[in-house]
């Protein structure tokens, strides 16, 4: 009705009423019906938010994985992890003689690109994407092509803690079945209820079915099953501020007289010690580095028919010669460097750290080089100041995540490529400006800007792969990102749209998305661009 009546209102159609800017409630007389609109009233999706007392870890938002997709290759490797603890756990895994996995909506229309099938064969021979080997998994797949042989292996329940399990020490080995990539079913046209990224994983013994469960990869990796609170397993259950929305934690940090980044230290405190945090994060930066060099010495073509050619060891070859003292005018060019190296990387199927996805990873990256190298109060710091910004940055980014996770969605398959790369774009808006010494009410309109300029922004990878329009997607989203972070401090945090509002409509709007325009690559660019 609602969007009938605004096609009405465009056309200057004989609706009557009248329309009060500002107004909390509009009323429309619409063939002899008196519709009312509340404009203001928060969404049954707001308010469960809002109540929700935990939070989420920034090391569940930046995590630790494998390319090219945390809800297409790192989730469903994630969800054949937890069915073989499962397996583990009650004693069954001795007794598998026989397995098998359906792939839904999504995950079967683009799984082939994604590596979807890979990856759900690896988790049920026990490759964990925080510290997979990705050599010997390649190696597996490679013998699984030619004689069909699948090793189930996996780590119980209790290995899975605060860190990932990984190594022999608490690995159980069970029996070899046979079962390949084309044994799967694939049901891309099946959307089950809670989500278009659905999985169905069995397990028998004989014709006797000894455990199945259905799972849910939700974005950035996370997993739900059945009806499992959307959390993804959030380990920070008792945080001492448990903000459900950008408005809670703008109170919250004032009157406890905090920055962004502080108050989502002394919440990731409440499982971790500080120390603990810091050296975690600093950590995942190091990944990211070394993600950036991996992709740096690349040469020749991404994998696939597409034929994208690799651009980043060239430009960053060009740009030490043309810019060695990394002066400000080539500033967005580097940054541009970064998000391409880090989703070309990506692209190959390398580590990659998801932030808050893997087909958004190039960006916080990026942004973050931009801090360390363009910011006067960090580019000539000491290591202990640098560290330190490294720290907030992330800190502040991972607040701005979590509300996007908790109120609306990071998954491209429910809500476009604006859930990925525009909330991306949104935290490393706010980490800059968190880093560039902003105000609380700053770095939110930071994160505001960001996203309110990627709204409605499609999810249609070409060939079902994550490279065009993906990868420069991200240099694009990038300098967004920097864009709105120093229009942001131009200002003194006092704006029209606030945070929430922006975030509400992302959500409103991938529910209003078509679903050919959420990564099934059945529209848009997937569908006009000829593969080969």
């Amino acid at each position: 009705m609602s969007a009938l009546i605004d096609r009405r209102l465009m056309c200057g159609s004989s609706i009557q009423g009248r329309v009060s800017f500002g107004a909390v409630h509009r009323h429309y007389l619409f063939e002899g019906q008196n519709v009312a609109i509340n404009q203001s009233a928060p969404s049954s999706a707001q308010k469960k938010a809002e109540a929700l007392p935990y939070d989420i870890s920034v090391f569940e938002m930046f995590s630790v994985g494998v390319g090219p997709s945390s809800s297409h290759t790192v989730g469903p490797m994630r969800a054949s992890n937890r069915f073989v603890a499962e397996l583990i756990d009650e004693g069954l895994l001795d007794r598998v003689t026989g397995v098998h996995v359906d792939l839904y909506g999504s995950l079967a229309a683009t799984g082939a690109g994604h590596g979807t099938m890979s990856a759900a064969l690896k988790g049920l021979c026990g490759f964990v994407p925080e510290t997979i080997n990705i050599a010997d998994s390649e190696a597996m797949i490679e013998r699984n092509s030619v004689d069909g042989t699948l090793p189930l292996a996996g780590y119980p329940s209790s290995a899975y803690g605060v860190t990932a399990p990984g190594g022999e020490e608490q690995k159980v080995y069970g029996p070899v079945v046979n079962y390949r990539e084309l044994d799967m079913t694939l049901r891309p046209l099946t959307v089950l209820p809670r989500h278009t990224n659905g999985m169905k994983i069995a397990a028998f013994a004989g014709e006797q079915l000894l455990l199945e469960r259905t799972y849910y990869s939700i974005g950035g990796g996370f997993i739900v099953e059945g009806d499992e609170e959307a959390t993804g397993g959030a380990s920070l259950m008792n945080p001492p501020y448990p903000f459900g929305s950008a408005t809670e934690l703008l109170e919250m940090a004032n009157e406890a007289g905090l920055s962004i980044a502080q108050l989502k230290m002394a919440n990731e405190c409440s499982l971790r010690s500080e120390q603990e945090v810091r050296d975690g994060i600093l950590h995942i930066y190091r990944v990211m580095k070394e993600c950036i060099g991996s992709s740096l010495a690349r040469v020749g073509y991404l994998p696939g028919p597409l034929k994208v050619r690799c651009r980043a060891g060239a430009w960053h070859r060009d740009l030490m010669v043309e810019d060695p003292s990394k002066s400000p005018e080539f500033a967005i060019d580097w940054v541009n460097l970064i998000a391409l190296a880090v989703n070309e990387e990506n692209a190959f199927g390398g580590r990659v750290v998801t932030a808050p996805t893997n087909g958004a990873a190039g960006i916080i990256p990026a942004v973050l080089h931009y801090a360390m190298n363009y910011t006067q109060g960090i580019r000539h710091c000491g290591q202990a100041a640098r560290d330190q910004a490294v720290v907030d940055f992330f800190l502040a980014s991972a607040a701005v995540g979590v509300l996007y996770k908790k109120r609306a969605s990071i998954s491209g398959a429910e809500v476009g490529c604006q859930g990925e790369v525009g909330s991306a774009s949104s935290m490393a808006a706010a980490g800059l400006a968190q880093v560039m010494g902003g105000t609380p009410e700053q770095v939110e309109n930071a994160a505001e800007i960001a996203m309110e300029h990627n709204l409605g922004l499609t999810c249609d990878p070409v060939g079902g792969l994550v490279q065009i329009p993906c990868i420069e997607r991200n240099a694009m989203a990038a300098s967004n990102a920097v864009t709105a972070a120093r229009m942001a401090l131009r200002g003194d945090g006092t704006h029209r749209v606030s945070l929430d509002q922006v975030i509400e409509t992302m959500r409103q709007t991938g529910l209003d998305m078509s679903h050919r325009y959420k990564e099934t690559s059945m529209g848009g660019l997937a569908v006009n661009v000829v593969e080969c």
